[in-house]
């Protein structure tokens, strides 16, 4: 296996600069040793104008037959029979490939410490492989729909069986040049993920850790390459569960970085605590929801200190949340939390909401009550939190759950700051403690994309009222109930908010207080239930100022235990999860409405 790398330069930029880019001195021809036989490195030319280097991989037949024996990590039972019944016994790009990791590894990380300016440039490349197998008989046609979208202008020509014998056709291997000016890393990086991808299999067993090294080297660019999908489903050899863990991980990566957030800062909705459900004192677990609200009536604030969550919410917010749910549901020996779900409960059947969208659902205790309802055929439940939507899987025992119920539930992730197609169509949407936990300028973009693309029926939202935080005295002045709380409303400022958006887009309201009320400052939460007006045939006027768009792509589908599913956010063929037509786009819902 064979591979070379050659650029051009001038006096100021000698293509020379490349042996410092690879770390390897173009005077010397040098040895690695790999765990399937030895690299070599030289330089056919080096100078000034041009600068070609090359790798060359001899693997050695005994050292790959040691590694087939079907010990250690790399081992592979399969290899071992192959040596007698196959005459492929190794997968040559795989190989290749983490030859180039191991050779290359200080380049394709970007690092050069005697010139640091190095990795920063963009070089006229030209990357040419005599020999590059391509399965499934796609040929040239793939590798262009994999190398072309990443800048490169891709000759890629099919290798004849026999040249003496051109009826016998073309073998499945072509001869591949790429010429194009990229940052070397890069150019790295997109043959350590691709020449795997365009093989189809891998020399070693595919452990979870490979999702690691894929969304390290795809940083950058695969999020948004067209065929994003296949390469994630060939690079981790079709297995099913590391598909979706990467697809998902890929998702809340693009989310973050549209936000210009850390990645965890998004996925904070679950504690980075033990799960203490199943702890006495405690009945429904933290979702996005106010953390403390999931504690019973009868727990202290000891109690809530010593098993409670403290990770999303600090111990003073979780200690005023336990004490104000133990006495709004001292009367009906309810907590807070299921309070407000029985009030939603309620709302909803005032409408006789049969398909429903749980929006920002955490760990599905309320997706749970309304499976409970046999009027509801649909519940769809959406969060941003991958890990979220796992635990609430586990609470929900999808993978149990007989045929006919599990056609009834579905988890998928999502941004509600925008579009998404897939929440248009049903007869309700739940907010339950969602508003308050973003920015208020990000508020708008949730308006439009819940009111006025998906446009249910009717919006049910449950947000704190400010105002009842003074009769907890528990929580010191000037405190929110939950550290991740971006602002909390009194009953003024929330009938402000529910009457301006239910004019801005075509809705009736009606507010209700859930929980015990105060005579002096009202109930502990506040709920809006929004009906539409009437059917609508147009957008409302309040989003003329700009649009935002969705796309309709098509995912692929994959094989599942259960229709029951979490489903990342994608935007293009993606075999991590059942088939769903129309998915949320990556603009922002219009921020008009911000000026209002």
């Amino acid at each position: 296996m064979f591979v070379s790398i050659s650029t051009t330069g001038t006096a100021e930029n000698p293509a020379s600069d490349l042996g410092f880019l690879l770390h390897k001195h173009p005077d010397k021809v040098q040895r690695f040793a790999t765990a399937h036989g030895t690299a070599h490195v030289f330089y056919p030319e080096a100078g000034e104008q041009a600068c070609t280097a090359a790798l060359l991989l001899e693997i050695d037949p005994t050292a790959l037959l040691r590694q087939g024996r079907g010990k250690g990590r790399s081992g592979s039972p399969d290899l071992a029979l192959a040596q007698y019944v196959n005459d492929r016994p190794y997968a040559a790009s795989s190989l290749l490939a983490v030859a180039l990791r191991t050779v290359y590894r200080s380049a394709m990380k970007g690092e050069c410490a005697h010139r640091p300016e190095l990795p920063g440039r963009a070089l006229p490349l030209r990357i040419a492989l005599p020999a590059v197998p391509v399965a499934g008989g796609e040929g040239p046609g793939l590798v262009d729909r994999l190398f072309a979208p990443l800048g490169w202008q891709v000759d890629a020509r099919p290798v004849p069986l026999d040249e003496s014998f051109p009826e016998w056709g073309d073998s499945r291997y072509v001869r591949l040049e790429l010429t194009g000016t990229l940052r070397l890393a890069d150019a790295l990086q997109h043959l350590y993920v691709l020449l795997p991808v365009l093989d189809g299999s891998k020399h070693y067993w595919v452990a979870p850790d490979e999702v690691d090294k894929l969304l390290a080297a795809g940083q950058g660019w695969l999020a948004d390459h067209p065929e994003r999908a296949l390469i994630i489903r060939r690079y981790l050899s079709r297995r099913w569960s590391l598909t979706r863990l990467a697809t998902e991980r890929l998702a809340l990566a693009r989310l973050a970085e549209a936000d210009d957030r850390e990645a965890e800062e998004i996925d904070n909705a679950v504690p980075d605590v033990p799960d203490v459900s199943d702890a006495p004192g405690t009945a429904d677990a933290p979702g996005t929801a106010d953390t403390a609200d999931a504690t019973t009536a009868t727990a202290t604030a000891e109690e809530v200190n010593a098993t409670g969550p403290t990770g999303s919410a600090g111990p003073i917010a979780v200690v005023a949340e336990a004490a104000g749910a133990a006495e709004g549901g001292r009367e009906r020996g309810e907590s807070l939390a299921a309070q407000r779900r029985t009030a939603i409960l309620a709302a909803l059947a005032r409408t006789g909401a049969a398909r429903v969208l749980d929006l920002g659902c955490g760990q599905g205790e309320l997706v749970g009550a309304l499976l409970k309802e046999p009027r509801v055929t649909e519940v769809l439940g959406v969060d941003v939190s991958s890990l979220a939507l796992t635990i609430a899987a586990r609470r929900l025992r999808l993978d149990r759950l007989p045929e006919r119920q599990a056609r009834r539930v579905k988890l998928v992730q999502g941004a509600l700051t925008y579009t998404d197609a897939r929440l248009k169509g049903y007869d309700a949407a739940v907010l339950c403690e969602v508003i308050e936990h973003l920015d208020l300028p990000r508020l708008p973009a949730l308006e439009y994309a819940v009111f006025g693309a998906a446009r249910p029926g009717s919006v049910v939202v449950t947000t704190p009222n400010a105002e009842y935080n003074v009769r907890w005295e528990t929580l010191p002045a000037g405190h929110k109930r939950h550290d991740d709380h971006r602002f909390e409303w009194g009953r003024a400022e929330f009938a402000a908010w529910t009457e301006q958006v239910a004019a801005d887009y075509g809705y009736t309201v009606e507010l209700e207080p859930v929980g015990p009320v105060d005579p002096e400052v009202g109930a502990p939460t506040q709920l809006a239930h929004f009906r539409l007006a009437e059917p609508a045939t147009t957008e409302p006027a309040a989003t003329t100022e700009s649009t935002a768009t969705e796309s309709t792509a098509t995912t692929e589908p994959a094989a599942t235990e259960s229709t029951a599913t979490i489903e990342p956010v994608t935007t293009g063929p993606d075999a991590a999860g059942p088939a769903v037509t129309g998915t949320p786009s990556h603009d922002h819902a219009p921020e008009g409405s911000a000026h209002r």
